[in-house]
């Protein structure tokens, strides 16, 4: 039995990383997906390859922080598949990684609007549409950075990924005994092209520096992270609900 089976869910930041290794997941598992990031091409090929393999996905491309694309994506779900029972709010930046003194006002306005903004409105044209079902999934990608660990030269990125946590723990508690379950997941250090490890000027001795902060002494694939997100957002966690998931590798804990 697939677990997300007459399930239909949005995924963001679909087009590479995380999003993706989730939306291809989610589509074995029976889902029917709206897909969503700023590369057309990227979530073309996705779309495709989810089609190809017996499932059934729509590419919207567009930036989160823009509301018409959340109402957008909202609609097409009710539209073309008749509902919306999981949102997976996962499109998110990094932001220019240094000192705070050196920051400007915009690199810290791009991060906090895409990563904390975008959470906002996705949820809120989401929640409308969970409720019509009587229930489901809300998940968000925070991060370990921010929660359980203070990174240096992050001061935006931990902002942004602690506020989502606020907001994720609130709509917990608001849509509970409306039967929707509201979680964050917290991935540790993810082998994707967002990495600090694929930064252009980032040699040998980074992914080294970064694989040894882990408990586990590596980073993990996006395909494992989606498979957090998997259990989340199926009927497995039935009851559980306002969780700062971390699937870290022990990077929290981790003092070596």
């Amino acid at each position: 039995m697939k677990r997300l089976a007459g399930k239909i869910a949005i995924v963001t930041g679909a087009s590479s990383g995380i999003g993706h290794a989730t939306a291809r997941l989610f589509a074995s598992e029976g889902a029917s997906l709206i897909v969503s990031a700023r590369r057309q091409n990227e979530l073309d090929a996705l779309v495709e390859a989810i089609t190809r393999d017996g499932g059934t996905a729509v590419a919207i491309t567009g930036d989160v922080c823009d509301e018409r694309l959340s109402q957008r994506l909202v609609t097409t779900a009710l539209e073309r598949f008749g509902g919306l029972d999981i949102a997976c709010n996962n499109a998110g930046i990094v932001g220019p990684m240094g000192p705070l003194q050196d920051m400007t006002s915009s690199d810290w306005h791009d991060v906090m609007h895409t990563n904390l903004y975008g959470a906002f409105l996705g949820a809120k044209y989401q929640v409308p549409a969970l409720l019509q079902r009587g229930g489901g999934s809300l998940l968000f990608t925070s991060s370990f950075v921010g929660h359980t660990v203070g990174m240096p030269g992050m001061a935006a990125y931990g902002a942004s990924k602690a506020g989502i946590l606020g907001l994720m723990k609130c709509l917990a508690a608001e849509l509970g005994p409306n039967g929707i379950r509201v979680n964050a997941l917290l991935p540790g250090g993810t082998e994707t092209p967002a990495s600090i490890t694929n930064a252009p000027d980032a040699g040998p001795e980074v992914l080294a520096f970064v694989e040894n902060l882990h408990a586990l002494k590596r980073m993990a694939t996006p395909e494992e992270i989606a498979r957090a997100a998997l259990y989340l957002a199926s009927d497995e966690a039935s009851f559980v609900t306002g969780t700062a998931m971390l699937a870290d590798g022990g990077v929290s804990i981790t003092r070596t």
